[in-house]
């Protein structure tokens, strides 16, 4: 594969190689591995539909159970009408960790810096290998890896900043490996609906559609005022990463400072039901991955995106250190309730920060609650 020039991007995006690595429909195949019947049906991981009364939402699926057009943050009851059949299992945060924590370090060991930003993704810079041949055979490598070491399947996207490779890990799920160098954006990319850029919801994709801007290639080459118009000042950056111009650097972080979970909702969202429920279902994934962590938290963080892309954050922190599960939702109800206004919402995200290892005289809120 030959490095050609790109004159059109900066130089210090020309020589980066950025791989994301994605777990294929991670909590269901775990569960199918360790039940090897549930095999090619479809299963829900997520709360318990009740025959089509329950409360909660959808934490992922296998890819059987979306051909009925089922996917994650769907309302559970919603899920059990689309295909009654279905296997529903509650989700095991324990085991989804101890889990992730394994593949994590297998690719930790193959990167130049690595970031996890998910219970199963993580971003790896390989900028040093400064060959995108050589980073495809070592994403092989890492795929290989996965699947001998822990009978799962990962797909992988190869690019020159994050964005680029996070759309390349989507292309071909579940297993497959997408490898975008800069000279090939516009091949590869820019046909590629407007919606696949990371940020762009419904709502927004049709405001450009409406205004004839139906692909990547066509949000590259608009005029920016126009775009300012519709996107505001996300515009400049939006159009950027449409070119591949792509800054964001994979951080390193040294040690756990904070553990934290986001939901894009498929479709925006203004039911406080479901967006209360999905932080629920997220704190019980974070408070297993303190528990994993052996660690406490006391600051507690509202996260929440609306259609719009304004974003509201809010914070508490405790007086004394937890990873109560009920206690931690508690408070995330309280900061999320006052935000639900009725505007709709694109993402909801829960962080627990403020850790602390644990010390058997160490006062926590259970403590005060005996």
């Amino acid at each position: 594969m030959k490095d050609s020039p790109v004159p059109h991007l900066p130089s210090h995006t020309k020589d980066r190689i950025i791989l994301h690595v994605d777990m294929d429909s991670f909590f269901a195949a775990v569960e199918v591995r360790e039940h090897p019947d549930l095999g090619g049906k479809p299963v829900v991981i997520g709360a318990d539909p009740k025959e089509g009364k329950g409360r909660g939402v959808v934490c992922t699926c296998s890819y059987e159970a979306r051909r009925f057009g089922i996917h994650s943050a769907m309302p559970i009851s919603r899920a059990y009408r689309l295909c009654p059949n279905a296997i529903f299992l509650i989700p095991r945060y324990r085991l989804y960790s101890s889990v992730s924590d394994r593949i994590m370090a297998i690719l930790r060991g193959y990167a130049d810096r690595f970031q996890q930003v998910s219970i199963d993704e993580a971003y790896l810079d390989l900028s040093s290998l400064r060959n995108y041949e050589w980073a495809a055979a070592l994403a092989r490598r890492i795929m290989e890896d996965v699947v001998s070491q822990e009978n799962l399947t990962c797909s992988i996207g190869v690019g020159p900043g994050k964005t680029i490779a996070k759309i390349g890990s989507d292309l071909q799920k579940p297993g497959g490996l997408v490898v975008i160098p800069p000279w090939r954006i516009e091949e590869l990319i820019h046909p590629l609906p407007v919606g696949k850029i990371p940020g762009i919801g419904q709502k927004i994709g049709v405001a450009l559609q409406q205004k004839g801007i139906l692909t990547i290639g066509d949000l590259a080459r608009a005029d920016i005022q126009a775009l300012m118009d519709i996107l505001g000042r996300s515009a400049v950056q939006l159009q950027n990463l449409a070119r591949g111009i792509d800054d964001a650097k994979v951080i390193e972080l040294s040690g756990s400072k904070s553990v934290s979970r986001e939901t894009t909702f498929d479709n925006d969202c203004d039911s406080p039901e479901i967006i209360l429920d999905t932080l629920k279902s997220m704190t019980s994934v974070l408070c297993g991955d303190l528990e994993e962590l052996d660690l406490l938290a006391r600051t507690i963080t509202v996260k929440i995106r609306f259609s719009d892309f304004s974003t509201i954050t809010r914070a508490r922190s405790l007086t004394c250190h937890t990873r109560d599960a009920s206690a931690i939702m508690r408070i995330a109800r309280e900061l999320a309730i006052p935000l639900l206004s009725g505007k709709k919402v694109r993402l909801a995200g829960l962080r627990l920060s403020s850790l602390a290892s644990i010390d058997n005289d160490q006062k926590t809120i259970e403590d005060f609650s005996r």
